[in-house]
């Protein structure tokens, strides 16, 4: 092919695949995001049941265990990830998830609100695999701060019970509104 075909021919495509894109976003995000309200909930139900402390399962399994359900559904993947882990083995960000978790912390920085951020993205593996990856930021709520806010407001029986359940925490230091992390996804296309 000619260099000016090939160039005419991507500049057709720009516009499709743009289109493409936010048409997997806005699927990724009605079939993914619903699980989120349900893990606040169970969150705010669970603490006013059994205290904070009683809630730490729901947040180190239960909520995983709603994600993977959700996933096994959809065949995706789909955890939550962020920069300052409570969970290791679950939560750490791959090189794509951290440079979007640095990008939101930067737009969040320039005034975008937390819970709008939002990225979809098609990306291909070593062997050609093309997927679609695609993240939305999870602000810390009233309900995180328990947990997740200032360590000096964390009384001492819960830093231990968050110590024996994630010995190494550092997912602290939060205020209301900050990005704690994010969802992300992968869908095979």
């Amino acid at each position: 092919m000619r260099p000016t075909v090939l160039i005419a021919a991507l500049l057709l495509a720009g516009p499709a695949i743009a289109e493409d894109i936010d048409a997997l976003k806005r699927d990724t995000r009605e079939k993914a995001l619903p699980v989120l309200p349900k893990v606040v909930k169970m969150m705010k139900d669970t603490v006013t049941d059994k205290g904070v402390a009683g809630a730490i399962p729901v947040c180190k399994d239960k909520a995983p265990a709603l994600l993977k359900a959700r996933a096994e559904e959809l065949g995706w993947q789909i955890r939550r990830v962020s920069l300052k882990t409570r969970n290791p083995e679950r939560g750490t960000p791959d090189a794509w998830e951290t440079a979007q978790l640095t990008a939101f912390d930067l737009r969040a920085a320039a005034g975008e609100p937390a819970e709008q951020l939002e990225v979809g993205e098609i990306v291909s593996d070593a062997a050609g695999h093309k997927t679609f990856r695609y993240m939305r930021a999870i602000p810390v709520g009233d309900v995180c701060l328990s947990c997740h806010g200032d360590p000096a407001d964390i009384g001492a029986e819960l830093k231990a019970e968050l110590a024996k359940s994630y010995p190494q925490d550092r997912a602290t230091g939060y205020t209301k509104g900050q990005i704690r992390g994010a969802l992300t996804v992968e869908r095979p296309l």
